[in-house]
């Protein structure tokens, strides 16, 4: 499997990169991250909780970085073991550039899959590591730029008025969520 991307994040390049570097901050970032411990120059070994499909596991593993140029570039490789769910091995190119005050993060990752997960198809697993990816930089630059104070009252917009009831996307969520489940044979 290969992904790759783009993000945008609105802080200087240095503070992406000491945060990229920072294992307090990774942890909080990476989803389902139970643990995130230094152990040595540029290694790191955790503990990850994914679920893929049908599949949940605890990964343990190693992560680590090589191939450093400060604050431009570093690549990340590493391995966890999922228990009787698999393995899974890979790595990633990471880039930093500044643009106007805004810092680009461009990434590169290609991993592989073994045991069950391998079980589960290319699309399902494709689509679950854009989601974590998504979610890991999303909150990555939360953290790293937190959002700006909210507008005062008089300059708030009434953006309420055009968000979903909940009377209509309960519904809706639950109607998908029945229908992933049984696209996977559990049923009740």
């Amino acid at each position: 499997m290969e992904l790759g991307g783009e993000y945008r994040i609105t802080a200087p390049r240095a503070a992406v990169w000491a945060a990229l570097n920072d294992a307090t901050v990774l942890a909080r970032a990476i989803p389902g991250c139970d643990s995130l411990e230094p152990c040595g120059d540029d290694s790191f070994e955790a503990v990850v909780t994914a679920r893929v499909g049908p599949v949940k596991a605890r990964f343990k593993g190693r992560v680590r970085l090589t191939d450093k140029v400060p604050p431009e570039s570093y690549s990340i490789n590493g391995k966890g073991q999922g228990g009787v769910a698999g393995f899974a091995s890979g790595g990633a190119d990471v880039t930093l550039t500044e643009d106007d005050g805004v810092t680009l993060l461009g990434y590169r990752v290609r991993a592989e899959v073994g045991g069950k997960l391998a079980q589960l198809g290319g699309r399902l697993i494709d689509a679950t590591a854009k989601k974590m990816a998504d979610d890991f930089f999303r909150e990555f630059a939360a953290i790293v730029a937190p959002p700006e104070a909210p507008p005062t009252t008089a300059e708030a917009a009434p953006a309420e008025e055009k968000a979903l009831p909940p009377i209509v996307w309960v519904p809706a969520l639950l109607t998908v969520v029945a229908g992933l489940l049984y696209f996977f044979g559990i049923r009740p």
